[in-house]
């Protein structure tokens, strides 16, 4: 494909979140008024093996400009990460901490939790060996009283919970090790789901915190979509979406 289509297919694009395959046969259609299917196929492949588009759901496409969701790993996490490595290698977990959310948030927040995730049936031998360990304050699945007369009074505490089977995980290597931590399309999911624990980000917060989440990273719509689904919240996860954030992501309701 000559460089010159590919420049002006970002120019026609870019200020798009989303763009169907329909618009990309349109867009070529005008320089190729014979173009096939199949040929269609080939140069969406292009495009994509190119990293000039990418996928966000079937059918539907945008601009590669935003970056991956790559968060800063904490001493304290990396800490966490290593001990469970060690004591639970066999195992899946992942680590995270709501600091990590002042990046998108309006008012920041100076409290913060440490968020620790492993297969089921292991959660509460992680939790008595986080205690072993830690000097902050450990919670096994906290019950609503913990979390609004201790939780939210600590300036740190650390909460193992189970892993939901299937969960977008990635990896980050720091000085040989893999720190296993949530894709950001689970974290908002969890941030949805456990209105409970994460009360200080709901309401108009969230909304902000989700619309610089949608503006500022690539977000996978397969991804945040199956696995709200995991967590039984899918059509619930939509509507809101789409009540709240229509101007910010492509119509999710199709």
């Amino acid at each position: 494909m000559p460089k010159i289509i590919e420049n002006k297919l970002i120019a026609e694009f870019k200020e798009k979140e989303a763009f169907s395959r329909e618009e990309l046969y349109s867009f070529f259609s005008y320089y190729e008024p014979d173009l096939k299917e199949n040929t269609l196929a080939w140069r969406i492949y292009d495009l994509r093996e190119k990293g000039i588009i990418r996928t966000v759901k079937r059918g539907w496409y945008t601009i590669s400009f935003k970056p991956k969701y790559k968060p800063i790993i904490s001493a304290e996490l990396q800490k966490i990460s290593k001990l469970m490595s060690e004591r639970f290698q066999d195992l899946k977990y992942c680590v995270w901490e709501t600091a990590w959310l002042n990046e998108f948030l309006q008012h920041q927040s100076s409290k913060f939790i440490v968020i620790v995730e492993i297969e089921k049936g292991f959660e509460q031998e992680l939790y008595f060996y986080l205690k072993d360990n830690f000097k902050h304050e450990v919670y096994l699945n906290p019950h609503e009283k913990e979390i609004n007369y201790y939780i939210a009074e600590s300036q740190l505490a650390i909460v193992t919970k189970k892993l939901i089977t299937r969960s977008p995980i990635a990896k980050q290597s720091i000085k040989n090790h893999k720190v296993y931590f949530p894709h950001l399309e689970k974290i908002l999911v969890d941030l949805f789901y456990d209105e409970k624990l994460f009360y200080l980000y709901h309401g108009s917060e969230m909304i902000y915190l989700f619309e610089n989440a949608f503006k500022y990273y690539s977000i996978n719509y397969t991804r945040l979509f199956s696995y709200a689904k995991r967590r039984d919240k899918e059509e619930r996860f939509m509507a809101y979406l789409n009540k709240n954030l229509e101007h910010v992501i492509i119509d999710i309701s199709e």
